[in-house]
């Protein structure tokens, strides 16, 4: 008989490469692994030869950037979705992507079971099921963390020398790390006390509020239907524009995100994030928003923004009620075109003007001049009057039952 195939999501870190033969010891099967380039910003090519290494039978590596800045950054930041106010979802939306693509594969290679390094304490391993079970709700999922005896860092290592694995292990950054073209994830070791300021040299891609330049820098994002289209007046397609944002932001010591979140297995978790294209372009959407959605709108999107993060950061991508917001999100974005200006300096982003030819803002009604036949004073009473009503009827009734 022909030996089990399994799919692999493969990294080239610590636990991944032990999993290789773990799976093969264990399941007594052919391990194929897949690494989904998302923007890591990291050598991936030598990962084929580690891979090899291991154990495994070969290794595909997938170039998803493209697809994940238009098809997962792009809806979100169009639908102003922060988890918990502070977290721009990073590994979040990383994570759907990567799995629909280990199940594509996963069928082309015939492989009966897919197998991924996530931890049981952490949302990864949700992210990674819930899409595996939405585009194959017969595949066997292997989660090695949930079975497997080794429970330390030390274990590990031991069980990768044991079996000639070479690890890279770097003592001096004993930190939980997820990297992408849009953030970067610090969790892990000290950071685990949130009476702990993080360290100095903790940031990789970008510099502190206190070492940024003493002058500000101004930038200009301009928008179509929502997203983000040039920078400093200059066209460019998505990638280029979020690494131009980055490096922008970055230097300036914008977008730095500290904070204790409510992971969706149960538990509290302390992390610190680098989004530093994120942050300045959330702010310049939702500055643009400001003169291009009436009230109403833009008040119900800020209630959905909130669920709309919370299905994100759960996984729960390939959904009904998701695509159903993204639907509603997409029809409010038709008129937010436009540019917005900000003023970034030490860590701070500050708004700097706005416009857009869809602009709602109407200085002839707004100024506190003459409106002339535009808004008349008068008609204030008989609104304040009307909306007052119920207000003043309740107080009348007070009176007579005192």
């Amino acid at each position: 008989m022909a030996k089990m195939r399994v799919l692999l999501a493969y990294s080239g870190g610590l636990d991944t490469s032990i999993i290789v033969p773990w799976l093969m010891e264990n399941y007594d099967c052919e391990v194929v692994c897949v690494a989904g380039d998302v923007g890591q910003g990291e050598e991936l090519e030598p990962l084929h030869e580690k891979a090899k290494m291991c154990g495994a039978e070969k290794l595909y590596i997938e170039d998803l950037r493209k697809e994940f800045v238009e098809e997962f950054i792009w809806p979100t930041l169009k639908a102003g979705a922060v988890y918990e106010q502070k977290y721009l979802l990073g590994t979040s939306f990383a994570r759907p992507l990567i799995a629909k693509r280990l199940v594509e594969i996963a069928h082309k290679e015939n492989c009966t079971a897919i197998c991924h390094g996530c931890t049981g304490k952490g949302n990864d391993q949700v992210r990674f099921e819930l899409t595996i079970k939405a585009f194959d709700p017969h595949m066997k999922i292997i989660a090695p963390w949930r079975t497997w005896e080794l429970k330390t860092r030390e274990e590990e290592i031991e069980y990768a020398e044991a079996r000639n694995i070479p690890v890279p292990v770097k003592k001096d950054r004993p930190y939980s790390m997820d990297r992408n073209i849009w953030h970067i994830s610090h969790e892990g070791a000290d950071l685990e006390d949130p009476w702990n300021e993080p360290p100095a040299d903790l940031l990789l891609t970008m510099v502190t509020p206190e070492k940024a330049p003493d002058q500000p820098e101004y930038v200009t994002i301009d928008f179509e239907k929502g997203v983000p289209v040039a920078v400093n007046g200059e066209k460019m397609e998505a990638i280029e524009l979020l690494t131009k944002c980055n490096e922008i932001a970055a230097r300036n010591g914008v977008g730095c995100a500290d904070l204790v979140e409510n992971r969706l297995v149960g538990m509290k978790s302390r992390g610190v994030y680098e989004t530093p294209g994120g942050i300045m372009l959330f702010a310049a959407h939702q500055y643009l928003e400001t003169i291009t959605l009436d009230r109403q709108t833009s008040h119900y999107k800020d209630q959905l923004a909130i669920k709309f993060a919370e299905l994100v950061y759960d996984g729960m991508w390939y959904t009904p009620l998701r695509e159903a917001l993204s639907a509603f999100v997409d029809s409010t974005q038709q008129a937010v075109n436009g540019t917005a200006r900000l003023k970034l300096y030490k860590g701070n982003c500050i708004p700097a003007g706005v416009k857009s030819p869809n602009s709602l803002y109407l200085e002839e009604i707004a100024t506190f001049g003459d409106s002339g036949e535009m808004y008349s004073h008068k008609d204030s009473e008989g609104f304040i009057n009307l909306l007052g009503l119920p207000m003043k009827v309740k107080a009348l009734v007070d009176e007579k039952t005192k």
